[in-house]
């Protein structure tokens, strides 16, 4: 499920775009100034900002920026939301650090078409869409994991974490994944828990697997961490 901070000081604005945003099944977080934001922000990374330009103290200008100015949040995807229509405004939004522009007022089909037109090119594991590797087949918006075995479909019984766990590894494959990393990208970042307990959970998700002969793909690279791999024969 893809998190979206909504930054909004209007508040029957922000409950409107959080009402739309949970019935499309995205995790939303509401915040109405660039305080609240930043300690949000600092707490758990989202994968999405939704920020209002005109917000009580810190613009939300200013704050894109400086988190574009930070390594952290570089890469944090954000739409900027305003009732500013002129072209100028449009042009500063995005040179400011928005990823894309929407006027006040707008529809939630809009809204939600810009969404996820800006995660499909920032953050394409946040969308959730059906995603499958080596027959594996994993649907956040069903919450299944399956695979066919024998002409026969099966679902993998498998639990929460391991669910996200995989979700990233499928949507990164091939790629070496540090113990640290996968606490960032899965657990969130700035969760305190130990570097170990990746290794407990990548143990539950390959017995997750076992039975649907796909424990082999989730692979150890020894010294680095671990890896989602078509050509794995063995799991290390």
């Amino acid at each position: 499920m893809s998190r979206v901070l909504v930054v909004e000081d209007e508040s029957a604005i922000a409950e409107l775009i959080a009402i739309n945003l949970r019935h499309a099944g995205f995790e939303v977080s509401v915040v109405a100034d660039a305080e609240a934001a930043r300690t949000s922000v600092d707490r758990v990374l989202p994968d999405l900002v939704l920020l209002d330009w005109m917000l009580p103290g810190q613009s939300g200008m200013a704050l894109a920026k400086a988190w574009r100015a930070e390594a952290r949040t570089k890469p944090l995807p954000i739409i900027m939301l305003t009732a500013r229509a002129e072209e100028g405004d449009k042009l500063a939004g995005l040179d400011g650090g928005a990823d894309d522009y929407l006027t006040k007022p707008f529809s939630p089909r809009e809204l939600l078409a810009r969404i996820r037109a800006v995660l499909r090119r920032r953050a394409p594991q946040a969308l959730d869409e059906a995603v499958e590797v080596g027959g594996l087949r994993l649907d956040p918006a069903t919450r299944r994991v399956t695979r066919e075995v024998d002409g026969t479909l099966r679902e993998v019984k498998i639990g929460p974490t391991e669910f996200r766990l995989l979700h990233f590894l499928l949507t990164h494959p091939e790629r070496v994944h540090s113990r640290a990393q996968l606490l960032d990208r899965v657990w969130g970042d700035h969760v305190f828990i130990e570097e170990r307990t990746v290794d407990v959970h990548v143990k539950r998700l390959r017995e997750a697997l076992t039975p649907v002969q796909c424990a082999h793909l989730v692979e150890t690279v020894r010294g680095a961490g671990y890896r989602l791999s078509q050509g794995s024969a063995l799991a290390l």
